[in-house]
């Protein structure tokens, strides 16, 4: 059923996918699969949070971020 989900992931051009299963659970993390990627990176559930969001953050938000 997973591989559905990845499969589908992949049609659908969903820029990543996060995955949390028991493993992660345990050690609070999450599994991020890339969108034309076959790799998947395991990271903090934090660390994987902050990293999306400054992602999302339009270039000029940042750059008034910074100037403040």
């Amino acid at each position: 059923k997973i591989n559905y989900k990845v499969r589908e992931h992949s049609l659908a051009k969903i820029p990543a996918l996060l995955v949390v299963g028991k493993k992660e659970a345990e050690t609070h993390s999450v599994s991020i699969r890339r969108l034309g990627s076959d790799r998947q990176t395991v990271m903090p559930t934090a660390e994987a949070l902050a990293a999306l969001v400054d992602e999302a953050t339009a270039p000029d938000i940042k750059r008034a971020r910074s100037a403040n």
